[in-house]
């Protein structure tokens, strides 16, 4: 097929009816790049014969030596179905975990896609991800069932057996869908109850739930894939063919003469054809017939198949007559059958034709965008829709009409942004050249030629007496301007090198970007929205007429811009665009320096921020990085906002303790950020520190039986060989700490005294805690507003019911007598205020809630407000590092059991809430005359303790006058800061006195092997700590499937260790799942008899916990207690020595 110009595909932009937006999604190595190659090779931009083998939209190198895709990347392809033009922007994915984000940043520019399967496999992992994804967009997905030629080549199935198969993918697909659709009904309907509820609470009786009911009202029949429906295509991308069902309907309804609808509904299913009677009769299996798809259809593939491979010339040649196609004499004469193969079924059934026709009847065009979908992308966070501002809610008519008119506000979402060479853009190409321009150069070119004979002749003429010279010097004069001009010339293309270089080295940030509504100019000025930023807040300021060219007031998280270029994407190629109607995808250049990852565009300041991408894989994988020459840094840095910038995914931090961190989903994505970063990026050596792997503490229930599995407490305690782990843990005077683990600790001026206790959070409750992070964030923003008195949040009604339904949750899970009361007692969650871990009150005389945003805010006047914050802020501060290793912890609950404050601590609480204004004089003349006062903004407190010949009488006016202080100053600084670090360490040594564990972060791992490696698999897994959940064959094949969980710590290399032990039979998938307590014990030491016997004086087998409690802690730089040998050979003494 020819080129299509860039002047048809612009034409074709403006009518949004033709316009598909698709992308392809799959697991790992299912074929989605091939089917691409397929798809743009209809379109002429490469050779079929090179489809499937050149990967065209795989441009990066990386790619193309691991043979997986890992950006994505599009094309835009025109199609034609009888009258009908389509443009079709095509955007390949990565089917590797690693880079799922990649998929949502794809997924979230389109209206349709297509789920590609591997025959063989089926439905894999990320499948179900790539489904799920699909489906929290809403969009709508089409099947394409690849590689069905390893059916026939490599597990050499029956036409019947292979038909069981694929109805089996089927059915998996369909159930995975079916549980998505389910969950969605099951919450709506939720909803409306919650609803009914509240407006009428006239409950009598009993009543009985029936959770189908909501199930068998919505019809979920569009939902499924079957190939009657014309969305399910059967193809072998490597091969060249695809069909759906109704090109055999079309064909067979003029040969048997049953009408195509007819043959559309039966040749799916259990039919066959009664050839006697000339009808199709239902109930194929019950009588032992063959199938119609199987006899119609599968059977003629089949026996193609076996004709070229077998080189069965006379058959051949009877198939291709038969089905007139013309095959060239170079293709049925090469050595490798599949080249043949290819030949007849890319021209008898050409899977580009499938695929496209099936993409245009089935999926929708930008007009159809439905009405839910809208909404959902226009309401961020927990707010709803209704409770938008007017202004914006008439924004969803524009995106519904997904009008071009002059008069619609521009939208647009940039979903990513992805770094170009700048020799890729159009403007720095090599164009051709004009005819005059040849002709000039050429004229140029003789010029030269004959200077240089000219220059030769001159030698020669020197020689000769200088009277035969003269006249041809005259001759020449004419020549020199034209030599002047060529060295002006000169100059120049040498300063255009110079700067071309420079540009050459620079990287180019492009926008991927989607125009929902107007259209895009280029040249156009246009606000930029931060995804936190509020349109009900802007309108207040600006008008909501306004235009980004206007002298605008400062507004939070909003900027303007101005659209520099606007590209078409055509996979390795960048044509440069005028205007971009709505509808299109689009590449946007000059953003750069206005949106980080993806943002929101609007000329209307009405326009709220979209939804935030989801995406699947949470990154967790750290490294350290530093430049090899330490004067690399500024690159290095400068680099890694580059970096950031291009990756959806990559997280960049500088810890506190100063290093340079990238955070990733995985092996694969670190290694790609690296190459990344040495190579585009930064362009300097680098040197990465060994994964930084994160862990948990938290504390568990004293263990019923010790390391040997007696019961504690009944054998003889061996006295000397160990002390046991309480002298371990030495705790430091004026801390008492009773045996059941109540800590009570004064601050240094002794004002105040804190008593805490420690105890372990149930699995269930920290899991919710973990999921309702983003609530409880919520949570606090409304808690402070409404403490500060501010109105500024409309508390809606859906959060508050969520809020209402996370603390019904948490008082179902914490029951029993040790947790009376203690949902509503909680006083923070933490670290970061949102974190696993819960800080309860459990004294008289306080009241302060987490559950104030609810309504039952209580105004507190105590001796204990001043302070309250003080308390808080130690328990965030020891929640984010505990004592084991300055890890964050993880399901604890710490309790305030008493919080005594002497007299002069309640002098300074109440002397604060009639705080006078401070004179500066007066503060000055303090500072003279005591010079070890430590004022600060904060209260300050007194010493009792403090020498007498320190202090410094005041007048009792002045006392009166200074806000909080007291008679005298006092050494240890402010009072509240003795307050924080009093609970911090009250916090660390009641988490001390209970059983300490770390947690380890796990990982999922799916692997797919056969039987002969089996064992190999589970030695890797057992060597790296891995435990295997289940095993299960796959039916049809000889491939298992082992679903295993892996410590993070214990998983780099796993991939490649698996990969080498099964001579590449069997991969990996790691996807990170939960955090998993380590049951040993850090600290433990064999302290009885029998533990003595077993394990030996030292427990020389170092127990795991140990061990990474140790990396960490010499990562960190803190103390690690080991003993260091330097000479092992046996000491000899003097005595024996003689």
């Amino acid at each position: 097929m020819v080129l299509t110009s860039v002047g048809k595909m612009v034409g074709l932009q403006k009518k949004t009816s033709g316009i598909r937006n698709i992308c392809i999604l799959a697991h790992v190595d299912h074929g989605k790049t091939t089917l691409a190659d397929c798809l743009i090779s209809s379109n002429g931009i490469i050779s079929s014969r090179l489809a499937g083998k050149l990967r065209y939209l795989d441009s990066r190198e990386d790619e193309q030596i691991r043979g997986i895709t890992m950006k994505s990347s599009a094309i835009s392809l025109h199609f034609v179905k009888g009258d009908q033009e389509y443009l079709i922007n095509l955007i390949d994915s990565p089917g590797h975990v690693d880079f799922s984000s990649e998929v949502s940043t794809a997924v979230r520019l389109c209206d349709g896609c297509i789920i590609v399967v591997d025959a063989v496999e089926g439905v894999c992992p990320q499948t179900q991800a790539v489904l799920r994804q699909a489906w929290l967009e809403n969009i709508r997905p089409v099947l394409v069932i690849n590689k069905i030629d390893r059916l026939i080549v490599e597990l050499k199935l029956t036409p019947q057996e292979a038909y069981l198969h694929l109805k089996n993918i089927l059915e998996q697909i369909n159930a995975v869908t079916g549980a998505l659709f389910t969950s969605k009904v099951l919450e709506e309907r939720a909803e409306k109850e919650t609803e009914s509820e509240s407006i009428s609470d006239t409950a009598a009786g009993d009543q009985i739930y029936d959770w189908s009911a909501g199930l068998e009202d919505t019809d979920d029949s569009h939902l499924y894939f079957s190939p009657d429906h014309g969305n399910v295509v059967f193809a072998s991308a490597i091969d060249g063919w695809g069909f759906g069902i109704e090109h055999f309907a079309k064909l067979y309804s003029q040969k048997i003469g049953i009408k195509p609808a007819v043959l559309l509904k039966t040749l799916w299913g259990d039919y066959y054809l009664n050839t006697k009677a000339k009808k199709i009769m239902k109930g194929d299996q019950s009588k032992g017939k063959k199938p119609l798809f199987v006899q119609l259809v599968l059977d003629n593939i089949w026996s193609l198949y076996e004709a070229v491979m077998k080189r069965d010339k006379e058959k051949i040649e009877k198939i291709v007559t038969s089905l007139g196609l013309k095959i060239g004499a170079r293709e049925s004469r090469h050595a490798d059958p599949k080249v043949h193969l290819n030949a007849i079924c890319s021209q008898w059934l050409p899977i580009s034709d499938a695929v496209l026709s099936m993409v245009c009847n089935k999926l929708p065009s930008p007009l159809d965008i439905t009405a839910e979908r809208v909404e959902k992308l226009m309401c961020v966070g927990a707010r709803t829709f209704d409770s938008l501002p007017p202004e914006t809610q008439e924004l969803k008519s524009a995106f519904m009409k997904c009008s071009s008119e002059g008069t619609a506000p521009v939208i647009v979402f940039v979903s990513k942004m992805f770094a170009v060479d700048a020799k890729a853009l159009p403007h720095n190409k090599p164009r051709p050249l004009t005819q005059e321009e040849i002709a000039h150069r050429r004229e140029l070119a003789k010029r030269r030629h004959a200077e240089k004979l000219a220059a030769n002749q001159g030698k020669e003429l020197s020689e000769k007496p200088p009277s035969e010279t003269s006249s041809e010097v005259t001759g020449n004069t004419g020549d020199t301007k034209g030599e002047e001009q060529q060295l002006t010339g000169q100059v120049e293309t040498m300063t255009s090198k110079a700067m071309k270089q420079e540009a050459d080295n620079k990287e180019s940030f492009i926008a991927f970007a989607r125009v929902f509504s107007g259209v895009a100019r280029r040249g156009q000025k246009i606000f930029v929205l931060g995804p936190k930023y509020d349109p009900a807040e802007s309108l207040h300021k600006l008008s909501s007429q306004c235009s980004a060219t206007n002298d605008l007031p400062l507004v939070p998280h909003m900027t303007c811009c101005t659209l520099e270029n606007l590209y078409l994407l055509m996979g390795r190629e960048l044509e440069d665009l005028e205007e971009v109607p709505a509808g299109n995808v689009l590449g946007i250049g000059g953003l750069q320096d206005f949106v980080l990852k993806s943002a929101t565009l609007s000329t209307s300041p009405a326009c709220p921020p979209f939804t935030p991408l989801n995406f699947e894989a949470t990154p967790i994988v750290r490294v350290a990085v530093e430049p090899k020459h330490p004067s690399d840094m500024p690159q290095l840095v400068r680099g890694m906002k580059l970096l950031n910038q291009a990756d959806p995914c990559v997280q960049v931090l500088i810890q506190e303790t100063g290093e340079h961190v990238l955070v990733t989903a995985g092996e694969v994505h670190l290694q790609r950020c690296l190459d990344d970063l040495k190579e585009r990026f930064a362009k300097v050596q680098i040197s990465v520190s060994a994964p930084i792997i994160p862990f948990r503490e938290t504390i568990t229930r004293p263990p019923k039986v010790d390391m040997v599995n007696e019961e504690i407490g009944k054998q003889q305690k061996v006295a000397v060989i160990h002390q046991t782990k309480e002298d371990q843990n030495k705790i430091p005077e004026g801390i008492q700490v009773d045996s059941d683990g109540l800590v009570t600790i004064s601050t240094p001026n002794k004002q105040a005294t804190l008593s805490v206790r420690a105890m372990p959070l149930p699995e269930e409750v920290t899991r919710l805690l973990e999921e309702n992070s983003d609530l409880i964030r919520t949570m606090e923003q409304l808690n402070t507003s409404l403490n500060e008195d501010k109105k500024t949040h409309e508390i809606n009604q859906k959060t508050l019911d969520r809020i209402k339904e996370f603390k019904q949750k948490l008082e179902q899970n914490l029951q029993g007598r040790r947790w009376r009361n203690a949902v509503d007692q909680i006083w923070s969650f933490g670290p970061r205020k949102c974190g696993p871990n819960i800080l309860l009150y459990n004294f008289e005389g306080y009241k302060r809630s987490v559950w104030q945003c609810l309504g039952n805010a209580v105004k507190e006047v105590s001796k204990y407000r001043d302070f309250d914050n003080s308390i808080v802020s130690g328990f965030q501060l020891a929640t984010l590092s505990g004592p084991m290793c300055e890890e964050p912890l993880m399901g604890v609950c710490f309790t305030v059991e008493k919080w005594e404050m002497n007299k002069v601590g309640e002098m300074l609480s109440t002397s604060s809430q009639d705080s006078g204004e401070c004179d500066a004089i007066e503060h000055k003349q303090n500072e003279e005359t005591t010079p070890t006062s430590s004022c600060t903004d904060d209260v300050c407190s007194t010493n009792e303790h403090q020498d007498s010949s320190q202090s410094v009488p005041k007048s009792p006016e002045k006392i009166s006058k200074h806000k909080g202080e007291v008679l005298l100053a006092d050494c240890y600084g402010p009072f509240s800061g003795q307050l924080i670090a009093t609970m911090k360490e009250a916090c660390r040594y009641a988490l001390q006195a209970k059983p300490q564990r770390l947690m380890a972060a796990m990982y999922t791992c799916e692997i797919m092997a056969t039987a002969e490696v089996l064992g190999r698999v589970y030695a890797v897994l057992s060597k790296r700590e891995g435990r295997v959940l289940q095993e299960e064959m796959k039916e049809g094949t000889d491939v298992f499937i082992i679903k295993a969980v892996l410590p993070v710590a214990e998983s780099f290399g796993f991939a490649d260790e698996i990969r080498k032990r099964t001579s590449g039979l069997a991969s990996p998938q790691l996807v990170f799942s939960h955090w998993e307590i380590i049951s040993s014990d850090p600290f433990w030491v064999p302290t009885t008899e029998e533990e003595y016997l077993h394990f030996g004086e030292k427990a020389d087998s170092e127990n795991q916990a140990r061990k990474y409690m140790n990396a960490v802690r010499k990562r960190k730089g803190l103390y690690v207690e080991e003993k260091i040998v330097e000479h092992a050979e046996k000491q000899r003494t003097l005595s024996r020595n003689k």
